[in-house]
């Protein structure tokens, strides 16, 4: 969809009457049925009025094509603005601009350890965004992986962006070496540099099409190029970490057939795949977005959460940092705008962690689940419903049923039951169900198990036992509940201690690009449950705080001990208020599922501080008992 269009004569005369941001505002509002803010409408008047400089140029044909607004097909990104023509050689060519309107040097920062985020002001107030150039060169590649006529027609598509009001300075942060390989595919141009973005624009379109490439592009068929098949297949070759063993085949094949199905009958699929941790949700989830890639669909691996996705990302790519690989993983948030059956297939990881709504405020949407079987043909969901950690989390089968029942989606259920983690060992998975007071389980067999669980007598003797174990391979981490204060001063600063407990101190997970997981300076920081879900190390530390505590012969559970900072129960004294059982029945959930779900990331051992002695002496004991059964 393309919100405004026209040739450059068209868009000149526009600006010259002072009508382009109404024209704009207008089409959204009967293509869209949403009404523009009033900063949207001042930045249209500001940033297009800038292009209006920059197109007013007789070497830059009258009737090449431009289109503003310009939604990517099959997601809900949006290209600002886009001029379209031919070469010198008679091919079609398009120049896509991403424009913004930042201002303050001081105000852009660069992220140490990430090779494509900044922090700048935005939405009121300082916030971590992707760099401008590497924006606007996923969107190409967007294009360019998904789009045939693009592939077909060889039509070349260079990115840019525009930052039209930024003063640049020499050692500026968006030009820092992190920035750079981005920066060469798609250059930033700033205030005072009209002239270079006109010959960048120059150089691509020599002659017009009267928005014939604009057409062309816009109703191409959506098919994965060559080059992105190839790819993905070569990550995922030879990658042990995504071998697929036992029942892991057997529910990848289903799915694969399933999804094939849909695309010769166009009928919706849902499918629901339930599975405990280490069962292969993830293994099975990359493998189908390899193969399906590879059989022409337009598959996406989606999480809530960032964590897992940067880290798979990062195992797919090895050192390699520049790839179109990067736009098949997506937040849950990504598909408030994408129009029915957009995707063939979306794959759906840590299900359980999906919301209502998305947006910074949760404001945007109706519900995730209906978006994302909305969007796709076939929509898989991964799903454990004993993870769901926070009180937004609405991930659930009956949901999923329900929002697939009303999409007129058929749904069929699956289930991953073969234990790869904690040593294949479903004793030590029920043990823990047992102790917290989860479910009660009959089968709680510690004896013979090749799995080290211990329950420590100081943070400290933690800490030197996961150090220790980290390293052969980087594989072991610290973990803790949200008992402790996340200090926003110190969040990229190793030497601000959050967590203290008498002599013990240490730092929450830093805030720089780099993943939790698989920083090698992680070791030296504890993770909480945003930065470890959906992960899997060789060994965990876990540091059980103060919410939750062994008391007359069971275990108490107590959210008024969380942290301020803790989001997760966002919303729990207000319903404590109107309704205190279903408060309290709901804190007892998230905080047990919470360390039922650090308790359970390690695949080789699992050493546990408390702060509470009784609990500690209750879980020391149970796994004594449990040694013992026969």
């Amino acid at each position: 969809m393309i919100v405004y269009d026209g040739l450059k004569t068209d868009f000149l005369k526009s600006v010259e009457e002072d009508s382009i941001a109404i024209q704009i505002e207008e089409n959204i509002l009967s293509k869209m049925g949403r009404h523009t803010p009033k900063a949207e409408f001042r930045s249209w008047e500001n940033s297009l009025g800038y292009m209006y400089k920059v197109l007013n140029d007789k070497e830059i044909p009258e009737d090449a094509g431009i289109a503003i607004e310009f939604n990517i097909p099959q997601t809900a990104k949006r290209i600002d603005f886009m001029i379209t023509g031919y070469d010198s050689n008679n091919l079609g060519s398009m120049v896509i601009v991403e424009l913004k309107q930042w201002e303050d040097l001081e105000e852009v920062k660069t992220v140490e350890g990430a090779d494509a985020l900044v922090d700048t002001f935005t939405g009121g107030a300082v916030r971590r965004v992707v760099h401008p150039s590497y924006q606007v060169w996923s969107y190409a590649r967007l294009i360019c992986d998904y789009n045939a006529t693009v592939q077909d027609m060889d039509i070349d598509v260079r990115p840019c962006a525009c930052l039209h009001n930024y003063i640049r300075h020499e050692n500026d942060p968006l030009d820092a070496k992190q920035y750079r390989d981005y920066l060469e595919e798609a250059p930033a141009f700033t205030k005072g540099e009209l002239y270079k973005l006109r010959d960048f624009i120059k150089k691509s379109v020599k002659k017009g099409d009267r928005k014939e490439v604009l057409y062309l592009v816009d109703k191409g068929k959506i098919r994965p190029s060559k080059s992105l098949q190839d790819s993905i297949a070569s990550m995922i070759k030879g990658n042990r970490e995504f071998i697929m063993i036992d029942d892991q085949k057997v529910v990848y094949e289903e799915i694969l057939r399933l999804s094939q199905q849909c695309m010769t009958d166009f009928k919706k699929r849902t499918i629901i795949v339930k599975g405990g941790p280490g069962t292969g949700k993830t293994v099975v989830a990359i493998n189908l977005l390899a193969e399906l890639t590879q059989r022409d669909q337009m598959v996406q691996y989606v999480s809530k959460n960032s964590a897992p996705r940067q880290v798979y990302l990062k195992k797919l790519k090895g050192q390699m940092k520049m790839s179109s690989v990067n736009n098949m993983f997506k937040g849950s948030g990504s598909y408030t705008d994408c129009g029915e059956n957009v995707a063939h297939t979306l794959l759906v990881d840590e299900a359980h962690r999906l919301n209502e709504k998305s947006g910074m405020f949760r404001n945007l949407g109706e519900n995730q689940i209906k978006e994302i079987i909305n969007t796709a043909y076939c929509s898989v969901f991964f799903i454990d419903e004993s993870q769901r950690v926070t009180m937004e989390d609405i991930g659930s089968i009956a949901e999923i049923e329900k929002w697939a029942k009303e999409l007129d989606s058929e749904v069929t259920h699956m289930e991953l039951k073969s234990q790869f983690r904690c040593n294949g060992s479903d004793g030590y998975l029920a043990w823990i169900d047992n102790v917290l007071d989860i479910r009660e389980t009959a089968n709680y067999d510690l004896e013979g198990i090749d799995y080290d669980i211990r329950i420590c007598d100081s943070p400290d003797e933690v800490r030197e036992i996961v150090i220790e174990k980290n390293r052969p391979r980087n594989a072991a981490r610290i973990l803790a509940g949200y008992c402790w204060n996340w200090i926003k001063e110190g969040q990229n600063n190793t030497d601000v201690h959050d967590i203290k407990i008498g002599d013990f101190e240490m730092s929450w997970n830093l805030g720089s690009g780099e993943p939790f997981a698989v920083s090698e300076t992680s070791i030296n920081e504890i993770g909480c449950i945003h930065t470890s879900q959906g992960l899997e190390f060789d060994y965990v530390g876990v540091i059980i705080g103060d919410d939750m505590r062994y008391e007359d012969g069971r275990i108490i559970t107590d959210y008024t001990k969380r942290a301020r900072t803790d989001q997760s129960l966002k919303g729990i004294k207000t319903l404590a208020k109107v309704n205190p059982k279903e408060a309290d029945r709901r804190a007892d959930e998230i905080i047990k599922n919470t360390y039922r779900t650090l308790m359970t990331r390690g695949m080789k051992g699992c050493y546990v501080y408390c702060t509470d002695k009784n609990l500690a002496d209750y879980l020391r004991e149970a796994v004594v008992h449990a040694k013992r059964n026969d």
